[in-house]
């Protein structure tokens, strides 16, 4: 499998006449419900010590997209104090379940990261479940969009693998195992984690992820995970997907980087939105599940 880039890309620029958005908006969640395509998106002032809040898009077709003038979500917690970072949408019956980064201590400062839960019905309520993995330094969280074997499922990241959980109420989880690991002398070879959450296909639940190498370029991978036992591995795609290439990607806040953190299947082909260079949104394009074996 590759993606194809849109042509248009980037899709949606920082916007100056915002504040909260002035500086970067990358690394959303998506999906795609009632004719519409929903993005949140990470957003970033240019004055705001890097503190992160989502903001809301829509789309008919994927790749236009409206946006508001203000942020949906915002640091309110003691445990986000410092920003709330790379959402991923589920949606479960009648809820979409948004999994994101909170972080009680500066962004880089390498600890005070938790993966915490809020929802929503209209995109303009959120109701906070709080921290869901509490004694764990983690990120990366992606739920699965159904039960499986009568229990929640999740894939999250202790550096460096993927991870996988099971819970009863999606808020406490155990079961803690990991899913796959970095490969040696390969683009991911340094660090893995999921990206969006993880799409029901027929051959199994496929899996869009980031892998990180030596230099610390960001590439997009895919990986297959079994249907009755998504702890199983199926299939994985040697060479990445998508890599940085064009100058919103190889440049940016953080150069060479593309960064999945949601991706929907619509008229037979996957959109995945990505993050460039951790300053603009793009999306890149594929229907070729059926190539990965």
């Amino acid at each position: 499998m590759k993606l194809r880039r849109y042509k248009g890309n980037p899709i949606l620029r920082p916007g100056k006449e915002n504040k909260w958005e002035s500086g970067a908006v990358f690394n959303c969640a998506a999906v795609y419900a009632g004719g519409l395509i929903h993005l949140l998106y990470r957003a970033i002032g240019e004055y705001d010590t890097y503190i992160s809040r989502f903001g809301h898009a829509v789309s008919e077709d994927g790749l236009n997209f409206k946006r508001f003038n203000s942020p949906v979500f915002e640091p309110q917690e003691d445990y986000e104090h410092f920003g709330c970072e790379d959402p991923r949408i589920t949606h479960i019956n009648d809820r979409f379940y948004i999994t994101y980064t909170a972080l009680s201590n500066r962004a880089w400062s390498g600890s005070g990261n938790r993966v915490a839960l809020s929802s929503t019905t209209d995109f303009k309520t959120y109701k906070r479940h709080g921290v869901i993995l509490p004694d764990m330094e983690n990120k990366d969280a992606v739920l699965f969009p159904e039960k499986i074997n009568g229990k929640y499922v999740m894939f999250h990241r202790i550096p460096p693998d993927m991870w996988i959980a099971y819970s009863e109420n999606l808020k406490d989880w155990y079961g803690h195992k990991i899913v796959m690991r970095p490969r040696g002398n390969s683009w991911d070879c340094k660090k893995i984690g999921a990206g969006a959450p993880p799409i029901k296909t027929e051959k199994g639940w496929l899996e869009f992820y980031h892998g990180v190498d030596e230099k610390k370029a960001y590439r997009l991978g895919v990986a297959l995970f079994d249907l009755n036992d998504p702890s199983k591995l199926l299939a994985r795609q040697d060479e990445p997907i998508l890599e940085p290439e064009e100058d919103y990607e190889l440049y940016g806040d953080v150069p060479n980087v593309v960064f999945t953190c949601g991706a929907i299947e619509k008229d037979d082909s996957f959109y995945v939105y990505y993050g460039g260079g951790d300053k603009v949104i793009c999306v890149a394009i594929s229907s070729e599940v059926e190539k990965l074996d």
